[in-house]
């Protein structure tokens, strides 16, 4: 086994001569995730680490009060190895709280404010966490903190409830824990209990579509690695400042902001929540040089009617899921199109790479040991040039195993260890360079009477009709075809969607075959999104189908019935 200083049972670690391998070659730092924020700390001790409008974290700041609330923790009864529910937003206090657990080798599990008694209880019962962190004054109309009390006397694993932004009421206050550990005293205990480079660094969670989530170990030495390699991919540098408005206990908050700023010295601006007007100010105000939009951002661009009021020239990369082309077009910076994959895959574009590169592929990966391979559809026969296939993976950075989930893991992977994604791409070179489109999930696919269509290329298509600002494109259930496109739009300020003769018309002078074509044209002012502030085509879906049983009830109709 590698450098392990506290296994934890159940997860699967990477196999030793790998891990040598890793790090002799550097895809792998030699280094923690608490010990990279001390070398960055001594060397940038002033430079701001984090800004909000409630204040500003420089990184001596941020390396001394983490380094007294890890040490506080484990001075409180938590150990090494420990699991810890967040239920926190993004803040100060949230970075505080996670450097303090990384240094501690306390785990972090992936969890939300957002989250109730399902997801909490899940999560508590998979992880096994002991400990548990809530921000009090997170909701002005929920008691998270009344919450958390219940939910740790419900569990049987929940035996330390760290409170922040508020009363603490007989538990563990965040801020007196830092208040009460002396400096010397934390830097001694941290020094002689911290975790290794192979132990587990945080707990990640599969974006799979069962339901019931998988649980993601990723690692010390293997994350700082996958980090910096993505940051190698997008040329960046220690005067980059990063815009952050999403949870920070995503894998994508982690990667793209946290382990930077730890182990680089950038900088970053962060939001409590997606206000794009207040965005754009900060952007203007801090020169913010780097942004990401996962989510609701993107959209929301393209339809803010007074852009123009905000100078954005600092900004040197704008990276969003998809239609960099649009979006930079709109705000006349630097875009391309981004893909990542919790189970250790990002790729990307740097600002100066080719405009197709950017614009119609996701990119590729900033680390050289990674295997990429497209294979066809359940199987483990590579797909033709030109032709789309199953993203498969493996590399310095690959999930080695699901967290207690040997079923799962007997599927995930090829015979030779890839990690199967589900994830469609074609393969383009450019300039020498293997670069991988994003075509749709292997099953967001409509099957139109044996005709399977693609939503991702519909939608990419719908999008560019000029009163689209944002498509999605959904099954609907048919009596004859079993199903058909249902297409929801979002218009641009003043503009009216197309009917469907007009849709029609429009993609089909673009290229698009007619039996693609979206048959029914619904218009939102805005898409649900689920708890984590993703795309919920579920809820479109079930949004379309008890319409159209709606109208048939109505009409006297069975839903099901032919016409």
């Amino acid at each position: 086994m590698q450098d392990v200083r506290y296994p934890i049972e159940g997860v699967i670690y990477h196999p030793e001569a790998d891990a040598r391998r890793y790090l002799a070659s550097g895809a792998w730092m030699r280094s923690t995730v608490g010990d990279a924020l001390r070398a960055t700390a001594a060397r940038l001790p002033e430079k701001d680490a984090f800004i909000s409008d409630e204040g500003r974290l420089s990184f001596r700041e941020l390396d001394e009060q983490s380094e007294r609330l890890g040490a506080a923790l484990l001075q409180a009864g938590l150990r090494p190895g420990d699991r810890a529910i967040f239920q926190m937003g993004t803040t100060l206090e949230t970075v505080l709280a996670l450097a303090a657990c990384y240094k501690a080798g306390i785990v972090p599990v992936c969890s939300l404010p957002q989250h109730r008694e399902l997801e909490i209880g899940q999560l508590v019962r998979q992880s096994g966490a002991r400990g548990y962190f809530v921000q009090a004054d997170f909701s002005s109309g929920f008691d998270l903190a009344a919450f958390a009390r219940k939910m740790a006397a419900a569990s049987d694993t929940l035996t330390h409830l760290v409170v922040a932004r508020g009363p603490a009421q007989g538990d563990l206050s965040l801020r007196a824990l830092i208040d009460g550990m002396p400096l010397e005293t934390a830097r001694r205990r941290l020094a002689a209990e911290g975790p290794a480079l192979g132990d587990v660094l945080s707990f990640q969670l599969s974006g799979g579509t069962t339901g019931v989530p998988k649980i993601i170990p990723r690692f010390h030495a293997e994350y700082l690695g996958h980090a910096l390699a993505c940051s190698r991919r997008y040329k960046q540098s220690e005067d980059d400042r990063f815009m952050w408005a999403l949870p920070l206990l995503h894998n994508a908050a982690q990667l793209y902001v946290l382990m930077p700023v730890f182990a680089m010295g950038t900088s970053a601006v962060l939001m409590p929540r997606v206000d794009l007007p207040r965005m754009l100010t900060l952007i203007e105000a801090h020169r913010v040089t780097r942004a990401v939009s996962i989510g609701p951002i993107a959209p929301q661009i393209m339809t803010y009617p007074d852009l123009a009021r905000h100078d954005l020239s600092s900004l040197r990369l704008f990276t969003t899921m998809s239609r960099a082309d649009r979006l930079e077009a709109h705000l006349g910076v630097p875009c391309s199109n981004l893909f990542g994959i919790t189970e250790g895959l990002l790729l990307g574009s740097p600002p100066d790479a080719p405009a197709f590169m950017r614009h119609h592929t996701q990119g590729t990966s900033g680390c050289p040991e990674d295997e990429i391979r497209l294979l066809l559809p359940d199987s483990e026969q590579p797909a033709a040039p030109g032709e789309m296939g199953e993203l498969c993976f493996r590399g310095p950075s690959t999930l080695p195993g699901f967290f207690n989930a040997p079923e799962a893991n007997a599927k995930a992977y090829t015979s030779d260890g890839f990690y199967r994604t589900g994830d469609m791409m074609t393969a383009h070179v450019i300039d020498g360079v293997t670069c991988y489109t994003f075509e749709g999930r292997l099953r967001d696919n409509i099957n139109r009477g044996g005709e399977k269509i693609g939503c991702e290329e519909v939608e990419g298509l719908v999008s560019a009709h000029p009163a689209v600002a944002e498509a999605r494109l959904v099954a609907m259930p048919d009596p004859v075809y079993g199903e058909k496109g249902c297409i929801y739009i979002v218009t641009r300020p003043g503009q009216r969607a197309p009917t469907v003769q007009e849709l029609m018309e429009f993609l089909v002078a673009q290229g698009l075959a007619k039996y693609k074509c979206p048959e029914r044209v619904e218009v939102l002012d805005s898409f649900p999104v689920t708890k984590v502030g993703k795309l919920d085509k579920p809820a479109l879906k079930q949004m379309i189908a008890d319409k159209l049983a709606r109208e048939a009830e109505a009409a006297g109709v069975s839903a099901g019935a032919r016409p």
